[in-house]
């Protein structure tokens, strides 16, 4: 049977002073899998992504990452999960724009007791940035970057700690057709290398293809779904 990566049941979640509610039924990624999440503006992608991810927390229900129960861990626990086991990839990037290339991608150990800063860590964030091609800008400040450059050194920087998830919110919303699917390359290529599991917030259904299956959080909500078996409608 196939390890899983992602088991969500029952889940229930409600943002307060708001007619939005989420439920979930049941979701299951396995672990290795590169699966693509779609559906209508509004359906709760991100929202599904942060709970996944630990941000917020569910209402009710169970959401299950590598192994660990994160419904059952307060937020500072969830915290330190999600630094030393989580990826994140945002389409926003979230660099910091006084620090050069190298320092961005570090920063994870720079900000949080949860990763440490080793001479290891240091050599992994030059090799992640050698194999996206900014392996000559790790001094340059991230200003100068095109935007398919920086959104390369925010996955970098996602990937850092050898996450066993990686989770990517619409990550080539602001980007060109070129640049986009150069980013998906790059994103697939390294989860594969890592053997880390990929989850991908996307509105671009040219991209769907390159993924092992395609989820779409409309019919989610309202049947069980199972990355593998699902298709985008």
């Amino acid at each position: 049977m196939q390890k899983k990566m992602i088991t969500v049941r029952n889940l229930h979640f409600s943002w307060p002073h708001s007619d939005f509610h989420l439920h979930v039924p049941q979701l299951d990624v396995p672990a290795g899998a590169s699966v693509a999440l779609t559906g209508a503006s509004g359906a709760g992608k991100t929202t599904l992504l942060s709970i996944i991810a630990g941000i917020h927390a569910a209402d009710s229900g169970s959401v299950t990452v590598a192994d660990t129960n994160l419904s059952k861990l307060p937020d500072s626990q969830r915290r330190v999960f999600r630094l030393r086991q989580i990826g994140l990839v945002f389409q926003s990037f979230e660099l910091i724009d006084y620090l050069n290339v190298l320092d961005n991608v570090l920063l994870p150990a720079r900000i949080s007791p949860a990763v440490r800063l080793t001479a290891e860590l240091q050599v992994r964030a030059k090799e992640l940035l050698e194999g996206v091609g900014l392996g000559k800008y790790a001094s340059r400040s991230v200003t100068h970057l095109s935007q398919g450059e920086r959104q390369r050194v925010a996955i970098c920087r996602a990937l850092l700690s050898n996450p066993a998830l990686l989770l990517a919110d619409e990550p080539t919303g602001n980007l060109d057709p070129e640049s986009t699917q150069r980013i998906v390359a790059i994103l697939l290529k390294q989860v594969n290398h890592d053997g880390s599991t990929l989850l991908m917030v996307s509105h671009d259904h040219s991209l769907l293809p390159q993924f092992d299956s395609v989820i779409d959080l409309n019919s989610l909500r309202s049947t069980e779904a199972t990355a593998g078996g699902s298709s985008a409608s």
